[in-house]
């Protein structure tokens, strides 16, 4: 009888990577084509602020510098953190691989779209917020986030005045780490 243990997951393919030691010690890679692959999705709203209530996000933050080594920081209107200075990012669907989330948000939020390989992973960081985005009394929201770094130019950049932010601004990372108007889980990247 064979004996599986998890032996590690690829970084850059998100988890197409993962493998397995036998008892025998032979890492046997899980082939991409071998899961069940569905949609990408978003839940319905209140099916999604259960989720929020009862378990961790994931989320993918994008620090995005310029040539100049400005940081961009959009001005959220959305709980958790509205009103806070932060930088852009989202969360990463149910079926969704880290590439193609990687994808989608570096077009929502950017205006382009970019793949993860031409970002500099930048650690996996913790945030947990007293609010959730029902502002519904009694939970907050926690995010697992997989931060990521790119150097773009700002002339590049198609940025949405949309939902999520009302107005943008380019700082440099020790600005950002000394002022109260961005967000601590902001500010925390460039302390």
């Amino acid at each position: 009888m064979a004996v599986f243990e998890k032996a590690g997951m690829g970084d850059r393919d998100g988890g197409a990577g993962m493998s397995f030691r036998s008892s025998a010690g032979v890492p046997t890679p899980i082939p991409p084509a071998s899961r069940t692959e569905a949609p990408a999705s978003a839940l319905p709203f209140e099916a999604f602020l259960d989720v929020v209530r009862d378990a961790p996000l994931i989320s993918i933050d994008l620090i995005v510098k310029n040539p100049a080594n400005e940081v961009l920081l959009g001005l959220r209107r959305n709980e958790p953190a509205a009103g806070f200075w932060f930088v852009p990012g989202g969360r990463v669907l149910k079926n969704e691989t880290l590439d193609a989330a990687f994808e989608r948000l570096t077009q929502a939020e950017l205006g382009i779209t970019r793949p993860r390989q031409d970002a500099l992973f930048y650690g996996v960081w913790e945030h947990f917020y007293g609010s959730n985005a029902g502002r519904v009394a009694g939970f907050g929201t926690h995010y697992v986030v997989l931060a990521y770094q790119l150097t773009l130019d700002a002339a590049m950049l198609c940025l949405p005045q949309a939902e999520q932010h009302q107005q943008y601004r380019w700082a440099l990372p020790e600005v950002i780490a000394a002022q109260s108007g961005i967000h601590h889980h902001s500010r925390a990247y460039f302390k």
